[in-house]
């Protein structure tokens, strides 16, 4: 999608002395069209795919108007950064629809004190979410590139909160857990039992489970405060699988 008015180019004689976080973020933005467009296109995304269909959760949605999703997507997929819609970000991976990253954040019921475990950052868009929401995140992604590139991204927007690592998230983040919320974006086919070990007593997972050949449930998970599980179907979805390291 071209923007009258608007021109991108990457040549910008960037000062040596800046690091790659803010030379990317820089690069980035003179990319972009003007900020009011994309501001437009987050209100009218918020207002019709995501309130109309029942997420009330205040702060949730102010974190969803705030955060610019089109800077979580390749710049060939950014006229659909706001769409109804997953948009790919490479290495077989997408950016979940808005309105599932909505719903998800608001099933976890985020507080200002909590503690986040995210399994699956892809581009860093749903750790960014929560990095408004939450005191700490911590962000795990398998594919080596998307996780690099997301941490430079995280780092440029200036979310000094959230931690990424690259690696295995099967086995969650051991010497930062527990964690009051998890969210898994990527489906298992059951629920991992190392997440719920790290899962604080009052904690919520929110987790696709199912093989990528079946219809897959949104499962909402509760540990109470003796440790037992509870836990709930939301609705059907369909997520990339959940890799694991061999």
């Amino acid at each position: 999608m071209r923007r009258r008015g608007h021109t991108c180019s990457t040549s910008h004689g960037f000062s040596k002395t800046l690091g790659p976080a803010v030379v990317w973020l820089a690069i980035l933005t003179a990319c972009s069209p003007p900020p009011t467009a994309y501001e437009a296109e987050r209100r009218r995304m918020v207002a019709e795919q995501i309130e109309s269909r029942g997420v009330g959760d205040r702060r949730v949605l102010s974190a969803l108007r705030e955060v610019p999703r089109h800077l979580f997507v390749p710049l060939s997929q950014r006229a659909h950064a706001y769409a109804d819609r997953p948009v790919p970000i490479g290495y077989g991976q997408t950016i979940s629809q808005p309105y599932i990253v909505a719903l998800m954040t608001e099933l976890a019921r985020p507080e200002p004190d909590d503690r986040a475990l995210e399994v699956g950052t892809g581009s860093g868009y749903q750790a960014a979410i929560l990095s408004r929401l939450v005191r700490e995140v911590y962000t795990i992604e398998i594919v080596e590139p998307l996780g690099r590139e997301a941490g430079r991204r995280l780092q440029g927007l200036g979310l000094s909160n959230i931690s990424v690592r690259v690696g295995d998230g099967y086995g969650g983040w051991p010497e930062a857990a527990p964690f009051d919320i998890i969210l898994v974006t990527a489906a298992p086919e059951q629920v991992p039992p190392q997440l719920l070990e790290q899962l604080k007593p009052g904690g919520r997972m929110v987790i696709p489970v199912g093989a990528i050949s079946d219809v897959q449930s949104l499962q909402l998970i509760r540990k109470d405060s003796e440790g037992r599980i509870e836990s709930r179907s939301v609705l059907p979805v369909r997520f990339v699988p959940l890799t694991r390291s061999r």
